[in-house]
């Protein structure tokens, strides 16, 4: 299996930055993609942005404010966030799509969650 453990939350003000850290391990044959996803309360989970080897993905809502980037250990990835809103307030969960041997299929792996609150 593969653990995801994520760390950088916090709670800070609107127009404040924080950056999330989330580290994989365990059986790892490749990881093909990392991400992040947020949930707020009485919202459904959300991409917030995911990078493969080449490609890096946001959502409209975070576009020019948040930066994902891996770590030069393929299996790291990172969150900087910046010009935080009050909307931005979520439990946020690290992703991995990964392989654990040659032989098996991706399979999606999910961190534990790290809270941001971002106070008005």
């Amino acid at each position: 299996q593969v653990q995801l453990v994520e760390s950088g939350g916090g709670t800070v003000q609107a127009g404040g930055s924080l950056r999330l850290s989330c580290a994989a391990s365990g059986s790892i044959f490749s990881i093909n993609t990392m991400g992040w996803y947020r949930q707020a309360p009485g919202n459904q989970r959300e991409l917030v942005a995911d990078i493969t080897r080449d490609k890096a993905n946001y959502a409209d809502s975070v576009k020019g404010r948040f930066t994902i980037s891996r770590g030069n250990a393929a299996n790291t990835v990172y969150l900087e966030m910046n010009s935080l809103k009050p909307e931005d307030t979520a439990v946020y969960y690290c992703y991995a799509a990964a392989r654990t041997t040659y032989f098996t299929n991706v399979l999606p792996f999910w961190g534990q969650g790290t809270q941001v609150t971002v106070s008005s």
